[in-house]
């Protein structure tokens, strides 16, 4: 049986390992895992990042109806970048599965939150916290830009609320208060449906084990 974390794909070998004469080796593995319809996201998220994962995902789903897998390992970014990111889940017509990596903090935990099966490694780290946001301009500006800004972050609040069925005023206090979660409390709080195990063993919330082999 397939792993759902795994890019899909014919069962896998030994390969020689790309030659980085060719090309830059990261665009080389991204590339290699694009075909298997796999987007990664990792780093800060910000604009550039951003935007390339949501221009993978509509191409994806423009080019086929298999599931997408989307692997973050991100901290740090804006809100813009991933409410850019979470619309795009949202509107894509293919199930976008995500498999968290290393962390997930403030805005890309809200990418983690949307996806339609969401699991992580065991040792991930998640962060709930609201950006750092500084503007400059005039007593005017700020005062526009701030009210702006509350605006975005309240809309932040309720998008990973209703995903993971909490109140907003608790997702708004935890993201306040800067909560970390380890990925057995972030099972619990509803942000991930699953801790993937070695051997590929996945824990639901249920308590129960579901075992399967990758490739």
């Amino acid at each position: 049986m397939n792993s759902p974390w795994l890019p899909p794909g014919p069962a896998r070998t030994s390969p020689a390992p790309p030659d980085p004469a060719g090309g830059d080796w990261a665009d080389i593995v991204r590339g290699q895992l694009f075909d298997r319809r796999t987007v990664v996201i990792r780093g800060v998220l910000d604009d550039s990042a951003a935007n390339q994962a949501a221009a993978e995902l509509m191409t994806l789903d423009a080019t086929g109806d298999s599931r997408v897998t989307l692997h973050v390992d991100a901290s740090g970014g804006t809100i813009e970048a991933a409410f850019a990111v979470m619309d795009v889940i949202d509107l894509l017509g293919v199930p976008v599965h995500i498999l968290c990596v290393g962390r997930a903090e403030g805005p890309a935990a809200g990418v983690v939150a949307v996806g339609s099966r969401r699991a992580c490694t065991p040792h991930t780290r998640f962060r709930l916290v609201d950006p750092d946001a500084s503007m400059t301009g005039s007593a005017a500006d700020l005062a526009r830009w701030a009210e702006h800004h509350l605006d975005r972050v309240r809309r932040f609040h309720e998008r990973v609320a209703s995903a993971v069925h909490r109140p907003t005023e608790q997702v708004a206090a935890d993201c306040a208060a800067g909560r970390y979660l380890s990925a057995e409390e972030a099972l619990d709080y509803g942000l991930v449906d699953e801790i993937a195990s070695r051997r590929a063993t996945v824990y639901p919330l249920t308590g129960r084990s579901v075992g399967f082999r990758p490739d």
